[in-house]
């Protein structure tokens, strides 16, 4: 009778379970130790320790890693989601920074409004600047006062420093300002120190020219240009500008006013200067008729 040769899948089936059932009763021995309070298993369980531990640091070196990791992981989370926030709050102060910046410029320009220095008899109202209908062929603003506010038409318009304008139109509740820029403006002026006037005539430009001088070589560049009052538009005295010549040597006004920033308008109240029917009086005083001696006896002998 042939015998078969032995396979090795004959032994892999019994020594697994045999290796299995060491590894339990092993686990359930340590188990049982570990649970006995006792000072001598005490001893014995502390002896175990020192020798077995130390000698398995490589063991637990990558659970030691993988609770590092673990840890690493937690904190980069703190961290971006500490980023994030800072990055929110960046935002937030770059928002407050942009609302501080223009309060700021507002009130720069509303300062500059209260420090124009003007004829007392002018009294002032000051309107917010609501639209600009700037075009290549009209150039005014609509501000938010009108004849509720006592606005009347014609009056002069200026920002914190210069002459901006005049109102070409009155409603209730707004008016419209027509700018010094306009193509149709027409403004007499004086220029100082000489006392020189001309006409500023409007170009659509920043830097409209000046014509109509009397002397040309009295004005230098530089020159203070301010309105004359003559026509009764605007009032005499208001700061326009100053003298500038271009590279085709014509003669321009460099406006002070800021029109590129135009948000308030300062409206004056002109209600035009007093009349004068009889010039004569402004010189001598009004003189009663000399009454003669004999006139003044006779009369008062009737009156007895």
């Amino acid at each position: 009778m042939a015998h078969e040769p032995l396979r090795t899948e004959d032994f892999s089936g019994p020594l697994k379970r045999l290796i299995l059932v060491v590894l339990m009763l092993v686990l359930v021995g340590v188990f049982i130790l570990w649970r006995i309070d006792s000072p001598r298993v005490e001893r014995f369980r502390i002896a175990v320790i020192d020798r077995v531990v130390p000698n398995f640091d490589w063991a637990f070196a990558p659970v030691t890693g993988a609770a590092n990791l673990i840890k690493d992981f937690q904190s980069y989370r703190k961290i971006y989601e500490q980023n994030q926030e800072l990055r929110r709050e960046l935002q937030r102060m770059e928002s407050w920074k942009e609302a501080a910046l223009q309060l700021e410029q507002e009130n720069a320009r509303l300062l500059d409004l209260n420090n124009v220095r003007l004829d007392p008899r002018l009294t002032s109202i000051s309107g917010n600047v609501l639209a600009d209908s700037g075009s290549p062929y009209r150039q005014s603003v609509l501000i938010n006062v009108g004849a509720r506010d006592g606005i009347l038409d014609g009056w002069a318009a200026m920002d914190g420093i210069g002459l901006v304008g005049r109102v070409s139109g009155v409603g209730e509740r707004s008016s419209r300002v027509l700018l010094l820029t306009d193509a149709s403006s027409r403004v007499p002026v004086t220029v100082q120190p000489s006392g020189q006037r001309g006409l500023i005539i409007g170009d659509n430009t920043l830097a409209p020219p000046i014509d109509f001088v009397e002397n040309r070589d009295l004005i230098r560049p530089g020159d203070r240009v301010v309105s004359s009052g003559d026509g009764d538009v605007f009032p005499s005295g208001v700061l326009i500008g100053h003298i500038a010549v271009d590279t085709g040597g014509r003669m321009r006004v460099r406006l002070a006013a800021d029109y590129e920033r135009l948000e308030f308008l300062r409206i004056l109240r002109n209600y035009g200067t007093e009349r004068i029917s009889d010039p004569g009086r402004m010189v001598l005083p009004e003189v009663l008729p000399e009454v003669l001696p004999e006139t003044a006896a006779t009369e008062a002998a009737a009156n007895d």
